[in-house]
């Protein structure tokens, strides 16, 4: 019998693309998802991906637990991966509450669930946030987690000790936190992608998007950070990579792999590329020239931050294919398939 898997966040970036490759591993999905920032469409390319016109899907916020505890006695789950949550750094330090209310709320109702219902794997994404300033790169899974640079770094911190502690509380939940770096690019179909609403969070949208002449201009934070050209130095994975990371980490649960009851995996290329170097890449991949300028610093951002994946491609043995010229093809693509719609 198939093992059901619900995605919650599942119609956004990394939900689609994750839902995708489950399927084609052989899992049944079940999609969960309030819409607050995503685009019906993704679902349907989803869909249209799989060939799965029936593909479950549930209209709901994690933050309610009636709807929650609904959800968990609707479907028997053997397995859950949970996207829901607000991602933009600049934003929570703007707006702390909102992150807290949301992020931990909607996690913690999951957990419950999880309980209630018998226990359940759950596969919490994490990010490389937690690991903060870091004092020496790459960063490994034993990297101490300096404190937060944001209050949605902070609320990745607090989720992956609310998910150790619920595990070390209830044995019949097991878990994996994903920690996973900057996920960019477009499934090869172009049917899914990234699509933002409002004003973009992420650095690729706004230079496909700057690219496309949807914006004027593109503004690259800083350029006087302590690295080789001033600008930040980050670990850029395909969004395909990452979700197959996520089948991965999903299989070694349900098959009973693990080998702790709470695991944490890097998940990410091990190479940095700076701000300035991904804007020079594209635009070489891409045959463009795009219009961007220097801004002042982010609050939020490091200087620099980037994986040490050894543990993942010996434990989960998964390991990053895609280069970044193939990657910022994929977005390019990606944008120009939005502009014909």
């Amino acid at each position: 019998m198939k093992k059901r898997i619900l995605v919650s966040g599942g119609a956004g970036y990394i939900g689609s693309h994750v839902t995708v490759e489950l399927i084609a591993a052989g899992y049944d999905v079940v999609v969960a998802d309030n819409m607050s920032n995503c685009d019906r469409s993704c679902f349907d390319g989803v869909r249209q991906i799989t060939g799965r016109s029936e593909l479950p899907f549930v209209e709901m916020d994690f933050c309610d637990a009636a709807a929650v505890e609904r959800l968990f006695s609707r479907y028997k789950i053997d397995a859950v991966i949970h996207f829901a949550a607000f991602k933009a750094v600049g934003e929570s330090v703007a707006e702390p509450i909102k992150y807290y209310r949301n992020n931990l709320l909607s996690f913690l109702n999951v957990l419950e669930a999880a309980r209630n219902h018998g226990g359940c794997n759950v596969l919490f994404s994490s990010s490389a946030t937690v690991y903060g300033e870091a004092d020496k790169l790459p960063v490994t899974e034993q990297s101490p987690r300096l404190p937060a640079t944001s209050p949605y770094g902070n609320t990745k911190q607090i989720c992956e000790d609310m998910l150790r502690d619920a595990i070390a509380a209830d044995p019949s939940i097991r878990g994996i936190a994903l920690r996973y770096f900057n996920p960019i690019g477009a499934h090869p179909s172009v049917l899914i992608g990234e699509l933002p609403r409002g004003v973009p969070n992420n650095l690729v949208p706004f230079i496909t998007q700057t690219a496309i002449g949807k914006r004027a201009c593109l503004s690259i934070f800083g350029n006087d950070y302590p690295t080789p050209d001033g600008t930040c130095l980050r670990d850029y994975i395909d969004i395909v990579d990452l979700a197959q990371a996520h089948v991965c980490a999903v299989t070694r649960m349900v098959e009973g792999r693990m080998k702790e009851g709470y695991e944490i995996f890097n998940v990410g290329t091990g190479r940095p590329v700076s701000v300035a170097e991904l804007v020079t890449e594209f635009e070489k991949v891409n045959g463009l020239k795009l219009n961007y300028k220097f801004a002042d610093r982010r609050p939020g951002d490091v200087v620099a931050i980037w994986a040490d994946t050894s543990r993942a491609n010996e434990e989960l043995g998964w390991k990053a294919k895609r280069t970044l010229a193939e990657t910022l093809a994929s977005a390019w693509a990606w944008e120009k398939h939005l502009a014909e719609q």
